[in-house]
């Protein structure tokens, strides 16, 4: 009996956080380490189809295929801003539905290795509603990125901050 080479794959999700370009530089980190395809993945809920943008008229409604359109857009400028000309590497797939249940069902699909998410908030170390739904489904390891804590810039070498008057 002959085995087929397994294909291996990191799936990075992808949601509004600013913490989600750090995410996506590690899952292609560890999808370069692994030798694994990487597939970003970010889900919408296509809510926005049912009213009005900014109480504008009827006329005005978007429709599903508008909001996938957003989605699309966003999600290929989050990964080209994190990872340059690499970008053009990555997989790129938009979901209608929960953000959740979609990344769990997109790992089993492709028989993801690793679930790479972003964590919300650099202040907190609680989890959010998705990366605890993906922690407790999840059919491979899940990597929780925390967002980049912000810090003052040093001075520059040489230069002394202005003395203080008394």
């Amino acid at each position: 009996m002959r085995k087929t080479p397994q294909h291996t794959t990191v799936l990075v999700g992808i949601g509004g956080s600013a913490g989600s370009r750090s995410a996506i530089r590690l899952a292609a980190e560890e999808a370069g380490y692994r030798g694994a395809e990487l597939i970003a993945v970010m889900a919408y809920c296509g809510e926005l189809a049912l009213e009005a943008p900014g109480g504008g008229p009827v006329a005005a409604l978007r429709t599903a295929d508008d909001e996938r359109a957003v989605a699309e857009a966003a999600l290929r400028d989050t990964v080209a801003d994190a990872l340059g000309d690499q970008a053009e590497k990555v997989q790129l797939r938009t979901v209608l539905g929960l953000a959740g249940r979609n990344l769990i069902e997109t790992a089993q699909d492709v028989n993801a290795q690793l679930i790479v998410l972003a964590s919300r908030g650099s202040a907190s170390m609680l989890l959010g509603t998705v990366s605890q739904y993906v922690l407790r489904k999840a059919p491979c390891p899940v990597l929780v990125v925390p967002e980049p804590v912000v810090t003052a810039r040093p001075a520059a070498a040489g230069h002394s901050p202005p003395a203080r008057r008394r």
